[in-house]
């Protein structure tokens, strides 16, 4: 790690607790780290197929780009120690997504970006729940805090972390080792939702966009064509309860 960096005490002991593990039981198969700006504020995009996906992500960026990321994560996770001292010690982002002010509840993280720093958000809110582990309908959170800030949105696709642990699973698979690719694309080309009024169907657009990029980075590392559409999950959801209630 680069000694320029300065990532205090906590976001430290995270990488020493974590790095070792992933040495141990992952490979790396790293690609597109030039489109990730060595410096100024960014917003990182991802797809999301494993609960432990945001580790190999972590590294990607720390390691690969030299870039240390501040996740967005539900201020939930920060009420309780040891969890809390541990995303407070390391600067993690805390967002409110019960609050009517969507602007307010991204204000942290448009301080951060004005600050040069590195936001890393999963669109998707969760794993994907698509059967074939393609990206999913995604929040529009990423559009606009993209939108809010200025700052330029960076598309990674990852893919390997759901065969170390499957969503939901409860053991991990650790051997033999796991390649873990990444790859990054150049910035998420916005400009023609730029100064435009905020409404819905733009940040749903914008959304869109933005995702479309991430699932064709994907299509490359799977080696397989993107589907047309997103996965809607609540929409599934919504289909099954149907059909069982029709069943009862």
């Amino acid at each position: 790690m680069p000694q320029r960096l300065r990532l205090g005490f906590w976001y430290r002991l995270a990488v020493v607790v974590v790095k070792p593990f992933l040495c141990m039981f992952t490979t790396r198969n790293w690609r597109g780290v030039e489109n990730i700006p060595g410096e100024g504020g960014i917003i990182v995009v991802a797809n999301h197929v494993s609960e432990v996906d945001p580790l190999m992500v972590a590294d990607f960026l720390l390691y690969g780009a030299h870039r240390p990321p501040r996740f967005l994560a539900k201020k939930e996770l920060f009420r309780k120690a040891p969890l809390k001292w541990v995303l407070v010690g390391a600067q993690q982002i805390p967002v409110d997504r019960g609050s009517g002010d969507a602007a307010r509840a991204l204000s942290a993280a448009v301080e951060a970006l004005h600050r040069g720093e590195c936001i890393f958000i999963y669109p998707e809110g969760s794993a994907t729940r698509d059967p074939a582990l393609w990206p999913m309908k995604s929040r529009t959170g990423a559009a606009r805090l993209a939108l809010l800030s200025g700052a330029p949105v960076i598309p990674i696709a990852q893919w390997g972390a759901q065969r170390v642990l499957a969503y939901k699973a409860r053991k991990p698979h650790l051997l033999p080792r796991t390649e873990i690719s990444m790859l990054a694309g150049p910035p998420v080309d916005l400009s023609a939702y730029a100064g435009k009024p905020v409404t819905a169907q733009l940040l749903r657009d914008a959304t869109t966009t933005i995702m479309r990029s991430v699932a064709a980075l994907l299509a490359q590392l799977r080696e397989e064509q993107a589907p047309d559409d997103f996965y809607d999950a609540e929409a599934a959801m919504t289909k099954t309860a149907t059909v069982q209630q029709e069943g009862a």
